[in-house]
């Protein structure tokens, strides 16, 4: 279980009074004294509600992985492994009470134009996040509790997506007249690396609307190269919305060893090794460990052939007899030896790379051409995984990522772009994918997936939790809370979207 940090207490008697415990920012107060609420303090719980919550820890960092077909699970059949959604919950957005409270503790200038854009970006981050998973959500009406409103109507998602980029206009707007502020543990209160990730997530947020560059309301196309032409975005990977860990108590990597019963149970899938095979990328080698049984057998650490990836979608009786034979790829020791292994990232440098040569592909920019933006993701992801790794065989098994071999790589017939547009497109979401290896943990893999169809995921109908079973499941239920306390609005909001069937299988807004 995360001990990341207590929840912030807000009283009518105390206004302010709160606690906060975080694993990044230690405070050393009387955990019995009543602290004043102030503007960093509030900073603090709300990034890190977005951050290290959606990271999570132990078996729970390896859900969204799993969702994504790059690792498998076998202590028990895992729902999101063999695709069972589940229902959504809408509890993660209560936080965002926090947001006025913390723009209202900041002094008025400069100060306050900064706090009011993290308050704009993290409403856009957890809005998207909701909307992404069921379609039309509360928008508009959303947390007026305090204001009686206790049965919001829901906004249409389109609605919700103007919202959205309003906000994220707003959030870059207003850093752009702020100052360095307190309570940031990623950026460090700098307003330029917070423009940064604003307009970068801004253009992710524009690529999901892809089929709805007819909308003249939205205005995809248009926004996506104004933001690109006039505004900071990622510039090097020092610029990745991540967390960095250390050798420290509730500092450690969330897949860490160290009380982590989980370590023994993954196997890494058959989808990214036979990728990674294909093109001889030798990042095979920091992202699993060889095959014991091939090892045993003769075959090198640094052999391709010893690396075995196990179908995501066998039945799990097969999948634990293979897990008993011990002829599979486990994960690479990095992830469990290592206190301050990676960070792990939200949105990164290479993944803009890629998102900016998909767009120069759909003509949506010009200027640099598809290949250099292909060419520079693949760079950065490469770089990324080379530097956060020590030099030691057990974690590259004697196949290092230098400069000299990323250059080989790039020019490599394989890895080239080449055919028809959806060939290349193929081959960019595939690169995407293969540096997102437990990065991303906002589901990026499952959404991309989804949007695009690549990678392919295998579908195996004696495994498959979803109905029918010759088909993955592309959104979640609304949730239980939803259906007994807001009963006439979110069956409205079914009614509208999906002809009343609350199902895995519905096409949202998004996605027709």
């Amino acid at each position: 279980m995360k001990t990341i940090f207590k929840t912030l207490l807000v009283t009518s008697l105390t206004i302010g009074a709160l606690t906060s415990c975080s694993k990044f920012e230690e405070l050393n107060t009387n955990p019995d004294a009543a602290v004043n609420a102030t503007a960093p303090m509030i900073a603090t719980n709300l990034i890190l509600n977005i951050t290290d919550n959606t990271i999570s820890s132990g078996k729970s960092f390896l859900q969204p992985a799993m969702l994504g077909k790059t690792v498998l699970y076998t202590e028990f059949p895992e729902d999101y492994q063999y695709n069972y959604l589940g229902r959504a919950s809408f509890d993660g957005l209560v936080v965002l009470t926090n947001v006025e409270k913390m723009i209202g503790y900041a002094q008025e200038g400069t100060e306050k134009n900064a706090y009011t854009a993290l308050g704009k970006f993290i409403r856009a981050w957890k809005f998207y996040s909701l909307t992404m998973q069921v379609g039309d959500i509360p928008y508009s009406d959303a947390l007026k509790g305090e204001s009686d409103v206790i049965a919001p109507k829901y906004d249409s998602q389109k609605d919700v997506f103007a919202g959205i980029l309003k906000e994220l206009d707003e959030a870059d707007q207003l850093f752009a007249k702020g100052a360095t502020f307190q309570g940031d543990p990623i950026y460090n209160g700098d307003v330029t690396k917070w423009r940064k990730m604003v307009n970068t997530f801004e253009l992710q947020v524009l690529l999901s609307l892809y089929k709805k560059t007819s909308d003249t309301d939205l205005r995809v196309i248009e926004r996506f190269k104004s933001i690109v032409a006039s505004r900071p975005i990622f510039q090097s990977n020092a610029d990745n919305f991540q967390l960095v860990y250390s050798d420290k108590a509730n500092q450690r990597y969330p897949f860490y060893k160290l009380g982590n019963p989980s370590i023994i149970y993954p196997m890494v899938s058959q989808v990214p090794v036979a990728i990674l095979k294909d093109l001889q990328d030798y990042r095979l080698f920091y992202y699993a460990n060889p095959s014991s049984v091939q090892v045993a057998a003769g075959k090198a650490v640094s052999d391709y052939a010893a690396y075995i990836g196990t179908d995501p979608s066998m039945t799990y009786s097969d999948m634990t007899r293979i897990y008993t034979s011990k002829d599979y790829s486990a994960l690479n020791s990095r992830y469990t030896e290592l206190p301050d292994s990676e960070p792990v990232y939200l949105l990164s440098y290479a993944m803009l790379k890629f998102m900016l040569a998909e767009a120069t592909l759909r003509g949506w920019i010009s200027g640099t051409s598809v290949e250099t933006y292909y060419n520079e993701g693949i760079t950065a992801a490469m770089k990324f995984t080379a530097s956060h790794t020590p030099d030691n065989v057990l974690y590259h098994h004697n196949r290092v990522i230098t400069d000299a071999y990323i250059a080989n790589y790039i020019s490599s017939d394989k890895v080239k772009l080449n055919g028809n547009t959806e060939q290349q497109l193929s081959q960019i979401i595939t690169q995407k994918y293969l540096s997102t290896f437990l990065q991303a943990p906002n589901n990026d893999a499952f959404y991309e997936n989804r949007r695009t169809g690549y990678p392919k995921f295998p579908i195996n109908t004696a495994s498959n939790n979803n109905t029918p079973a010759d088909k993955l499941p592309i959104r979640w239920l609304y949730p239980q809370k939803e259906l007994d306390y807001n009963t006439s609005q979110v069956k409205a909001a079914i009614n509208s979207q999906y002809g009343g069937s609350d199902d895995f299988n519905q096409q949202m807004w998004l996605l027709k």
